[in-house]
């Protein structure tokens, strides 16, 4: 079954690949509880209270918690293309400070398939402004027990 907004694989690679993630899942009641949805274009989307408990600086979203929005965002737009990989490397670039008491909204997509790596970028935002972003690669979550016995 072709999927092509990834409507159906991002809800069911979600629940079986990581149901308890810290980012994406409700049932967690420690974590983010992000919900990502689809948009149009192959991407996904989420918003994020940014509440004051995740506070670093003062008046600052900490920036363990902005890079894992956006590590969420990219595993979550492979999910929706039919894929469940982790993250190799990540590189984020925080631009402005992510304020606490305000929504942010986190954006991620695909920017190239080479199976089995895929790379993929990502960016937070909010109010009407691009605060942080992020690159990444990812591997197929089948070939992590080449990787680890090779020391990748």
């Amino acid at each position: 079954m072709h999927d092509p907004e990834g409507k159906h694989a991002l809800p069911i690679l979600r629940r079986q690949s990581h149901p308890e993630c810290f980012a994406c899942t409700r049932t967690n009641g420690h974590g983010l509880g992000l919900e990502f949805h689809t948009a149009g274009d192959g991407a996904v989307e989420a918003s994020f209270p940014c509440q004051p408990m995740f506070e670093g600086y003062p008046g600052m979203l900490h920036g363990g918690i902005v890079c894992t929005l956006l590590d969420g965002a990219m595993t979550n737009c492979l999910f929706a293309q039919g894929l469940a990989a982790v993250t190799v490397d990540m590189n984020v670039r925080f631009r402005h400070p992510v304020a606490v008491s305000r929504p942010a909204a986190v954006r991620a997509w695909l920017e190239s398939d080479g199976s089995p790596v895929h790379r993929l970028a990502a960016e937070v935002r909010q109010d009407g402004r691009v605060v942080a972003t992020a690159t990444a690669r990812f591997v197929e979550k089948r070939l992590m027990a080449w990787f680890k016995k090779r020391g990748a």
